[in-house]
């Protein structure tokens, strides 16, 4: 490959080319450039004496057949077209020969070209076809946006230089020249005596630009200098402080007070099932400890620490975690609202209202008007005659509860406990393996069983009394329970003596004594023996029972004459 185009070879240099003339070449054309075309007789004369470029001087230039391309000036405007039989330089013909191409140590062609073996005969329909437009050959140059055509190095003219463009704040970036970072007026300054043909071609066409703007580049370039200090001095500091939190939370010493806190006292609730974080973050946020991690550090180091729970505590604000769990595992610091089994609602309503220091009767109206926003199970509502729908659900424990919370989060807690423990004792299948219409009624057999037993070893013998009763071929008490419980209890009272005659002009569902089976509902809060021994009956045949002394020890029989022997016992114990 030349520089102006195709070397040597079997196929002519055509304008069509795609690889036709030299991209870098930014000349002007010459004022006249005689053209000759392809077509016609044969195009070269072997004995005709070569010019290596053609004769310039003139802007002529040789082409390789007898007809010739119109011909323009400077400003593409065609002069009048040539014959070909009258070219303007004088040429010598001799005989044709076909002679190989000489060249010379740079390359380019000596001696005579020879004969065109592709230029048009006689015989060739396609190489005297008349030109379009009226005879005139294609114009390949004509258009004002079409590229130059080559011209050797010697006439080059130099590209007009642009005028600058407007100057702005931002630099345009690696497309049109080096960043403002890394590039400094000093380097362009240094670079001015180069000459363009040395410089690259984006710096030729832009290398005005730069060095009108390299006092404001230096002033960017310092600018930027600053903005990446402060970026990577931030990122240091950043990673420095985190650094020094991450060193602290794995290898340092938790934050804590020091002293068993200073006299300001404060209650703290812990929720139920919280471990050691969760108690921490509760002390923490009510400013009792300093940090969760020191909490969670004197909770491991004390032998009782696991020991803390569930409850109302009160402590004093910023207290060394030591000490705070120190004064939790201390019965002093227990708060806490305990409900004992057996406890009728009645009485629980009372306490709630004494613990919150409400008005009296407050916790018993939210008890009778929102009872069914309380969370009850779906089997335990819709039950007739029953004179407390939460009967059976304030489960016996210890509660949470200080002043400043409302009756209904306090009922909702504890029927929430209750719901939970009849689900964990699956009340709902095994009531029916019990001969019970539902889980209802096997929490109301539990509070009987808590009402009438003594002592805990009581209660499975009692629980299958009441079984035995309620069964359709009980002859002995017509599956009548017959028990004072439940007559106490719809006369919200606990008395031993009861006449028969009061008893039997009663005719309230919750007198067991004239209706047959179970009352309607629960009469008080069983506790967990008393739940165990309803789903685990003794088998003995027990049919009887009686408080032999009245008030602490129950013996029990099988047929009535040994019930009768336990009634002339209890009599005699009260001097009847």
């Amino acid at each position: 490959m030349t520089e102006y185009g195709r070397g040597p070879g079997s196929e002519p240099w055509h304008p069509d080319d795609p690889l036709y003339g030299d991209g870098g070449w930014g000349g002007q054309q010459a004022a006249q450039q005689a053209q000759q075309s392809y077509g016609g007789q044969p195009q070269y004369h072997p004995q005709q004496p070569q010019q290596q470029y053609g004769d310039w001087g003139t802007g002529e230039q040789h082409g390789y057949g007898d007809q010739s391309y119109p011909q323009y000036d400077e400003y593409g405007q065609q002069y009048a077209p040539q014959q070909p039989q009258q070219p303007q330089h004088q040429q010598h013909q001799a005989p044709q020969q076909h002679q190989q191409p000489q060249y010379d140590q740079n390359g380019w062609p000596t001696g005579s070209y020879p004969q065109d073996p592709y230029a048009g005969g006689p015989q060739d329909p396609y190489a005297q076809q008349p030109a379009p437009y009226g005879g005139e050959q294609s114009d390949y140059y004509g258009a004002p946006e079409a590229y130059p055509p080559p011209e050797p190095p010697g006439r080059r003219r130099p590209e007009p230089v642009r005028e600058p463009e407007p100057g702005t704040d931002w630099d345009p970036g690696p497309d049109q020249g080096e960043h403002a970072f890394f590039a400094g007026g000093d380097d362009e300054d240094g670079r001015d005596g180069e000459p363009d043909d040395r410089r690259g071609r984006g710096e030729r066409r832009g290398g005005g630009d730069r060095r009108g703007g390299g006092k404001e580049k230096k002033r960017r370039s310092g600018l930027a200098c600053l903005v990446v200090v402060a970026v990577f001095g931030g990122g240091l500091a950043g990673v420095s402080y985190f650094g020094y939190q991450f060193y602290q939370d794995r290898f340092g010493s938790a934050p804590d007070f020091a002293g068993s806190g200073n006299g300001e006292q404060v209650t703290v609730t812990i929720p139920k099932g919280s471990g050691g974080y969760a108690i921490g973050q509760v002390l923490k946020k009510m400013g009792v400890v300093k940090s969760v991690d020191a909490f969670v550090a004197a909770q491991a180091a004390n032998p009782d620490g696991k020991n803390i729970q569930d409850g109302v505590y009160t402590l004093q604000k910023e207290m060394s975690a030591a000490s705070a769990v120190e004064l939790m595992l201390s019965p002093k610091s227990r708060d806490n609202l305990i409900i004992a089994e057996g406890k009728r609602n009645a009485a629980v309503y009372e306490l709630i209202d004494a613990r919150l220091e409400v008005e009296k009767g407050t916790t018993a109206k939210v008890a009778e008007t929102r009872w069914k926003t309380l969370g009850l199970p779906d089997w335990a509502v819709n039950h007739p005659n029953v004179k407390d729908p939460l009967e059976g659900f304030l489960f016996p424990s210890s509660y949470a509860v200080a002043k400043g919370q409302k009756p209904e989060d306090v009922l909702r807690q504890m029927v929430d406990r209750a719901t939970e423990k009849y689900e964990s004792l699956d009340f709902e299948t095994k009531a029916k393996s019990l001969g019970l219409e539902g889980p209802w009624e096997l929490v109301t057999v539990a509070s009987l069983v808590q009402a009438e037993g003594k002592t805990h070893d009581d209660f499975r013998k009692m629980s299958e009394v009441i079984y035995n009763r309620l069964k359709p071929t009980n002859t002995e008490t017509n599956q009548k329970l017959q028990f004072d419980s439940t007559f106490n209890y719809l006369l919200g009272q606990s008395e031993i003596d009861i006449s028969e005659s009061e008893i039997n002009s009663n005719p309230d569902p919750y007198n067991t004594y004239t209706n047959k089976g179970l009352p309607p509902g629960p009469i008080g809060n069983p506790g967990d023996d008393a739940l165990q021994a309803a789903l685990k009956p003794t088998r003995d045949g027990w049919m009887y029972f009686v408080a032999t002394d009245g008030m602490d020890k129950t013996e029990f029989a099988k047929t009535i004459a040994e019930h009768q022997r336990l009634v002339d016992k209890f009599n005699a114990s009260r001097g009847n």
